[in-house]
């Protein structure tokens, strides 16, 4: 006992040092906000996008030592720009001098590094003219074309894979026609960071195209990158507000009382700076994920503003004076406070564990911004709100409504008890009751859908109306990556994302080696691209084939080592690599062939509308029918593995905030109140809020994502503080009286108020996030919202029944069945 009566005097004593001198803890906070403020120009976004999330992730990092070893200047990320020409006929004279007449003007700018280009005009232009080499060149070898040499050479490309794969779906070889293209213009970099320059280039490039007319839009990682930047800015931009009107009309109801509403809202711009300060001072990057930090900040903001002062002014309603009421309200709420601030942190840094950069910064930045919330409510705005309640005084300013949210006597009170009237008569029955409805929505929820896609992270291709008819400066920009990549996958077979890479270790100048890619090839899966039946790839043999066409001696060459005659050489492999190496395809075979010629990269294209799960199935057992080794990497096999982290991590993090906050919790009650079990009682609640809210998920179908995942241990660290608020008040009823029902019904009517108005003002204010310009964010503050209600209702309706039966049964206090209006029993 004397354990838990030295905790609670050192508690007693901070308590009272604090609110016995509120001018010296008002201007030390006030200091500190002046700090923190200086570090919030140090903020800078993160604009990595899907590649940030990625980047710890071993087929990512398989990926780029394939990029980096062979080199890929095909993607955007390795330096190059995406021209998606559109038109009636992209293969018409005027269209194809279009094209070509502004690949010529970004050559003649020597900052836009333009290196070459391969689409259809350039490679029409050069069957044409071999010859021509510049842009200029391919153009004027195009104007004085007649329209039969050009559908000529058009048919001519036809059989070459490299010139159809710019093309739409709808090519039309003999027409000579196609809807639309997509030419690659390659950029030429010093070793270094190009993303800054490749945006300046691409926004340029957008320019020029625009003002050649036509429909050409420019497509690539420096635009992209700018418009992952833009979306934080502009969902700051419009969420924001829209949070800060909700949450001040709610607290206009909550508090009644300008000054109290004008401290509230002081309390929440200080917590926020303070947070924003700290990652700009600790040089964390705000990424899309972290727009929910401020928002979750608020929640719990809100939560301790509202009870501070609500059950300061239920004691001033019992006959105490300032510093009194606000000694006895802080001394009660400041040990929940602290039990709150230590499970949100627990729950909100169990993230740090995620494999995932952005998810372990969200939980960093979180868990810190919780303790800046508690020690702003806990201490700075008790000592405020005495302050400026004694100059109310002594100005004598009229007190405005500062009764509590509710009392016993009035309707809301009898509403919020209802709840134990009707459990405590059976308590064991309704306990049986909840186990079995979290159980059922726990077997439930566990087959919750799991995904990671780019659109998750991009704006609609259509935004709202109420987005853009927004006025300056909430406005957002215009956004492009949508519309083009939608564009991209309607269009054309396979798309940027759409392909999958097999890294293969030889010898591959054996003889064997070429056939046995290419008999492997014969048998594609079904969620491969095929081309006559075998699968559409870009390998070694790709590059023999296109060198083979451009040049008869490398031709005969071939035939010579092919004694098959299937077109493939098998045999004096060296001196094939020799001769390509000493050739204009050189650049292409690096691509393909390591320099010690033991190791190959293959790339297939794979169907638009296959799904993850099943290229990646495919791509790892197509890996295992190879003759060597091979290992599946490329953009789809990525993003199934961060979807298959992101499910662990959320698995891990609830599993380890669960772990933490029982045994916190076990600990705490056991250290301040000898009733250890009470820990326990807080954690059933929060497991039913976690079982319902994944049955939630599944049944409006919401998957896992990189966001919507943390929100299981993000439940556990917002929602716990219902549950310890009411156990916390009813510990402290129940010391005075012995009695459970009663002490809850006082609960439930004083402390229920108070939980009321928390949970209206966070569910409504985070449920804001909707609005944000990404779907991801718009889903997370959904379930944000739905995971606050649920907290709320299982704190009020579930948590009493195992409140009795711990007096009952653990604490031997066994009481008479009351019922309301009859006396009980002496």
């Amino acid at each position: 006992m004397s354990g838990g009566i030295d905790v609670q005097a050192s508690i007693d004593r901070l308590n009272r040092a604090a609110i016995a001198h509120p001018r010296t803890v008002v201007a030390v906070f006030l200091v500190l906000t002046l700090v923190f403020a200086g570090g919030i120009p140090l903020v800078t976004t993160g604009d990595e996008g899907t590649d940030a999330f990625a980047e710890d992730v071993p087929a990512f990092e398989a990926q780029e030592q394939i990029n980096e070893q062979f080199g890929d200047p095909f993607t955007p990320d390795s330096g190059s720009t995406q021209l998606i020409h559109s038109s009636g006929n992209v293969l018409s004279q005027a269209e194809l001098v279009r094209s070509l007449r502004l690949i010529e003007r970004a050559e003649q700018r020597s900052e836009l590094r333009v290196s070459g280009a391969v689409g259809p005009a350039p490679l029409v232009a050069q069957t044409l003219d071999p010859t021509a080499e510049t842009a200029a060149e391919q153009r004027r070898a195009v104007e004085t074309a007649s329209d039969r040499e050009i559908r000529q050479a058009v048919r001519e490309l036809s059989d070459n894979p490299r010139f159809v794969g710019t093309l739409s779906d709808d090519f039309n070889p003999e027409a000579a026609s196609a809807s639309a293209s997509v030419t690659v213009v390659s950029h030429e970099f010093p070793p270094g960071d190009i993303g800054s320059e490749l945006q300046s280039i691409q926004l340029t490039m957008q320019s020029l195209a625009d003002d050649e007319g036509g429909d050409i839009r420019v497509f690539g990682s420096g635009i992209v990158d700018q418009e992952f930047g833009n979306i934080i800015g502009d969902s700051l931009a419009i969420v924001v507000p829209v949070v800060i009107g909700l949450i001040l009309l709610f607290l206009v109801v909550a508090y009644r009382d300008p000054f109290d509403l004008l401290l509230g809202l002081v309390a929440l711009l200080m917590t926020v700076v303070w947070t924003f300060g700290f990652v700009g001072y600790a040089g964390i990057p705000f990424d899309q994920q972290q727009i929910a930090v401020p928002v979750l900040l608020l929640a719990v903001g809100i939560d301790f503003g509202i009870h501070i002062v609500n059950r300061y002014r239920e004691e001033l309603e019992n006959g105490l004076d300032g510093i009194p009421a606000m000694t006895v309200a802080n001394r009660q709420l400041v040990v929940a406070f602290f039990i709150v601030t230590v499970t949100t942190v627990f729950g909100f840094g169990a993230n740090v564990i995620s494999d995932l950069g952005p998810t372990r910064r969200f939980g960093i930045v979180a868990a810190v911004g919780i303790i800046f919330t508690f020690l702003i409510f806990g201490v700075f705005l008790p000592s405020a709100k005495l302050l400026i309640d004694h100059s109310r005084d002594r100005l004598g300013v009229p007190s405005f409504n500062s009764t509590p949210l509710a009392s016993e006597g009035s309707i809301f009170g009898r509403v919020l008890s209802g709840g134990v009237t009707v459990t405590h008569r059976a308590p064991v029955f309704f306990v049986i009751v909840f186990l079995l409805i979290g159980g059922a929505a726990g077997i439930y929820g566990q087959d919750v859908d799991r995904s990671f896609d780019t659109d998750d992270f991009l704006p609609p291709e259509e935004l709202p109306a109420y987005v853009t008819e927004l006025p300056e400066p909430f406005a957002p920009g215009e956004y492009t990556v949508t519309r083009n990549i939608n564009f991209l996958e309607e269009n054309f077979e396979a798309t940027q994302e759409d392909s999958v890479t097999l890294y293969v270790v030889g010898p591959f100048e054996a003889d064997h080696a070429l056939e046995s890619i290419d008999r492997t090839n014969q048998d594609p899966p079904n969620s491969f691209v095929t081309v006559d039946g075998a699968a559409d790839a870009e390998s070694v043999i790709t590059v023999i084939d296109q060198q083979a066409a451009r040049d008869p001696e490398f031709a005969a060459l071939v035939a010579r080592n092919d004694r098959n005659g299937n077109g493939i050489p098998d045999r004096n492999l060296d001196l094939i690599y020799d001769e390509l190496e000493a050739s204009a395809a050189s650049s292409q075979l690096s691509q393909h062939l390591t320099d010690d010629r033991r190791g190959a990269r293959i790339v297939y294209s794979v169907e638009g509308d296959a799904s993850q799960q099943e290229v990646v199935v495919d791509a790892r057992e197509f890996a295992d029918e190879f003759r060597y080794a091979a290992t599946a990497t490329g953009g789809t096999v990525v993003f199934n593995e961060v979807a298959d982290v992101i499910f662990t991590t959320a698995i891990q993090s609830v599993v380890l905030a669960i772990g933490t906050v029982a045994v916190f919790l076990v600990l705490v009650y056991g250290i301040l109140e000898r009733r250890p079990l009470l820990g326990v009682a807080n954690m059933f609640p929060i497991l039913v809020t976690v079982a319902l809210l994944l049955a939630t998920m599944r049944a409006i179908a919401i998957p896992l994502n990189a966001l919507t995942a943390t929100i299981l241990s993000i439940t556990i660290g917002v929602g716990i503080a219902y549950s310890v608020h009411i156990t916390h008040r009813f510990i402290d009823e129940y010391r005075g009286n012995g009695a459970a029902y009663e002490s809850l019904r006082t609960t439930l009517t004083g402390t229920g108020g108070a939980l009321t108005g928390s949970m209206l003002t966070t569910s409504i204010g985070t449920a804001a996030l909707v609005l944000a310009i990404t779907p991801v964010l718009g889903t997370f503050g959904l379930l944000m919202a739905i995971s606050v209600f649920y907290s709320y209702v299982t704190a009020i309706v579930v948590l009493p029944p195992i409140l009795l039966i711990w007096s009952r049964y653990v604490d031997g206090r066994i009481e008479p069945i009351s019922v309301p209006g009859v006396r009980a029993p002496e």
